[in-house]
């Protein structure tokens, strides 16, 4: 199999500033708005209160609203071909059992790589120099063997994956405390893994998921065998996580497993032939699902605990369909949830955010924006820049629900046409727009957004419009 790194450090999945100006762009479908919309109180154009409500957007749509787009075959055929196609995903189950020594340390080196600029702590005061060169002997790179037998198994907790061993963050910029420059994704509860490499001491260790190779804290997963981890991955039935995150109840006998968070499109076995009155860590289990959950042993070992995940769990036993309206819904369950680079903040980043939405309907996508983007098992509608402004904007005419933009860093889900405009819901630190005066105007937003997408622009001089270099389809 390819086990080719989903490593893309400089060009990640982020979700940066998208900037908004007043151009307005014709759709094939509403004409185009013949006067520039005034600037609101909150500042960004063309938002207004009905925009915010995802029942005004499934309203727009009548009878194709809950029409699929694919059923369960096609989708499961597309995941099967995204798996084949794109080397930045990896099956777990398949994961070898022996990898050369030297591509792990290349693995590793690739990631962790010392940055040439200044960067700076949460205080704005610049990282000291010694700084890396403790994390490089930390990582112990000379204690790789020539061949490394790899250890499977379960993430037990909601996980950061990180360029470093470290969970010390560091910024570019003085004062700038969104972006940690080591924060790489997150890993979820029942995420299978491979531990390639430890840190000196054992609490880091460098693993291999199914879209990402980073280092993790060790304390958050539990090793066993392939077989186990694959087995505890396909076990039925299940529950799906279809809220933006469900918690188990509080449990005082296992702290590992109380209030744990699962978030949107988290699978996890039921035990369904547990006992009606049989009590869960001393609760009543009428009046919940009893799921499964992995945990780790005091020696790192893996085992497996019920739970108890309150009837109150927004919670389904299948994928739910997907359809135009329920990829606004579940897009709009973010709404207003604060930006979180890497999933930093207990949140999500961009790519993030539409691969949850994504997955909540069974759909598997890559985790980064650069190889969204680009995926060979995708229908996409490519747009460089020899593409003419006609070409881009027949290509936005041409959008549907849950089409996916993607402009360098960033991407975007359309969720319908108002006012003459395209609107998208997307996951972003920040907007600009030109403001009625014509001057350029930078907003923080740091968050899950609607804005329309013909105002925005990509800097002072470019229409975000002639910044888009691809729109997928998941059909």
């Amino acid at each position: 199999m390819n086990l080719r790194p989903n490593i893309h450090v400089p060009a990640r999945a982020l979700c940066i500033a998208l900037l908004l100006a007043t151009s307005a762009l014709a759709s094939a479908r509403e004409p185009i708005a013949t006067t520039v919309a005034a600037v609101p109180a909150h500042g960004i154009i063309g938002v207004e209160e009905r925009h915010l409500d995802p029942g005004h957007w499934i309203r727009l749509l009548g009878a194709d609203a809950e029409r699929p787009y694919l059923d369960a075959d096609a989708i499961a055929a597309h995941n099967a071909r995204l798996l084949a196609e794109d080397d930045s995903v990896r099956d777990m189950a398949e994961f070898p059992l022996e990898v050369d020594g030297a591509q792990v340390r290349a693995w590793i080196e690739a990631l962790s790589e010392r940055p040439t600029a200044e960067r700076y702590d949460v205080e704005g005061k610049p990282v000291e120099r010694g700084f890396f060169d403790t994390l490089e002997r930390d990582m112990a790179l000379d204690a790789i063997p020539d061949r490394v037998q790899p250890r499977f198994g379960l993430a037990v907790d909601r996980a950061d994956l990180r360029a470093f061993p470290t969970t010390r963050r560091i910024f570019s910029t003085a004062g700038d405390v969104d972006i940690d420059r080591l924060q790489e994704s997150g890993l979820f509860p029942g995420d299978a893994l491979a531990v390639l490499h430890t840190t000196a001491d054992g609490s880091w260790s460098f693993v291999a998921s199914d879209r990402y190779l980073a280092w993790m804290e060790t304390s958050r997963l539990a090793t066993g065998t392939r077989e186990q981890t694959a087995a505890y991955r396909n076990r039925t039935p299940s529950l799906l996580v279809t809220g933006a995150t469900a918690r188990t109840v509080f449990n005082p006998v296992r702290p590992d497993i109380s209030e744990l968070q699962l978030d949107m499109g988290v699978r996890v076995p039921v035990l369904a032939d547990w006992p009606a009155d049989g009590q869960v860590h001393g609760q009543h289990p009428a009046f919940g699902h009893v799921i499964e959950l992995p945990a780790r042993r005091a020696d790192g070992s893996l085992e497996f605990v019920p739970a108890l995940l309150p009837r109150t769990a927004e919670v389904a036993a299948e994928p739910l369909p997907l359809t135009p309206a329920n990829l606004i819904r579940q897009g709009f369950r973010f709404l207003g949830e604060r930006y979180g680079w890497g999933h930093s903040f207990n949140a999500r980043d961009c790519s993030g955010f539409v691969s949850e939405i994504y997955r909540s309907m069974g759909v598997q996508l890559p985790r980064n924006t650069r190889d969204q983007a680009v995926s060979p098992a995708f229908d996409k509608t490519v747009l460089t820049a020899e593409s003419s402004r006609e070409e881009r904007l027949a290509a936005v005419a041409d959008m549907q629900v849950g089409d996916l933009i993607y402009i360098p860093g960033h991407v975007m889900m359309m969720i319908g046409r108002d006012n003459g405009m395209t609107y998208v819901i997307h996951d972003t630190s920040g907007t600009g727009y030109r403001g009625a005066d014509g001057d350029y105007v930078r907003m923080s937003l740091s968050g899950v957004v609607v804005t329309a997408l013909e105002p925005m622009m990509s800097g002072r001089e470019t229409d975000t419009i002639d910044r888009i270099t691809s729109i997928v389809r998941i059909r």
